[in-house]
């Protein structure tokens, strides 16, 4: 089946802005940002950063922008590559960063507000912090895979599954890493963890997909 060809003008723009915001982060906490490029299979980052975490923290903002424009370009790929072959649509990309965007930002909120009324502020701060640190991790490594997929390799079925479950297992090697460092308190609350996973990390998936099937309505 023939794929419409797709232009890569504003595909450049958004990469280039990425990666100034990467090339940002390198530049202002150089030693923080040798540290996180190593986050996997070394718990040194984590250990060292997660007593330094504020509310608003300039390296985790500035991965974070760099995040919500990888996962949009992929998003995109993956859409006009396997449900609805089309030209670029500026208007509509936008709407796509936007909603990944707000969807992200009110994940963390909610989680937060969660640590308030419960009074485990320290243990959700603490959660988050790696969570977020293996997300803006995925964000990294999206940034050359869409450089790859754009310029380089066509985006066929095989490897975008292929990129796809390389992304989920990044996200799988965090997600075990909070389990382990937490397992007694998430196992003598089982029940919680459970609503907790259906609710905050399954639940806003389903709506990103929904949003990515419904991106061209």
């Amino acid at each position: 089946m023939l794929r419409e060809v797709i232009s890569n003008d504003w595909f450049t723009v958004f990469l280039v802005l990425g990666l100034a915001f990467i090339t940002l982060c390198k530049f202002l906490f150089t030693p923080r940002f040798k540290d996180f490029i190593s986050v996997i299979g070394n718990s040194k980052y984590l250990k060292i950063y997660a007593r330094d975490q504020k509310f608003i923290d300039g390296f985790d903002a500035l991965l974070f922008l760099n995040l919500i424009i990888s996962v949009s370009i992929f998003s995109y790929i993956v859409y006009v590559s396997l449900v609805h072959p089309s030209e670029f649509n500026l208007t509509q990309f936008f709407k796509l960063i936007f909603g990944i965007g707000v969807l992200f930002l009110i994940k963390v909120l909610l989680e937060r507000l969660i640590g308030s009324v419960f009074d485990i502020d320290s243990l959700i701060d603490s959660y988050l912090f790696q969570k977020t640190t293996y997300k803006n991790f995925t964000g990294f490594l999206l940034l050359p895979i869409n450089c790859l997929l754009i310029y380089t390799i066509s985006p066929t079925k095989p490897i975008i599954y292929a990129c796809i479950g390389f992304i989920v297992l990044i996200n799988l090697l965090g997600f075990i890493s909070s389990f382990k460092n937490y397992q007694k308190l998430l196992l003598n609350n089982i029940f919680y963890f459970i609503l907790y996973l259906c609710a905050l990390e399954i639940g806003p998936y389903l709506i990103l997909y929904k949003l990515i099937k419904d991106f061209n309505a």
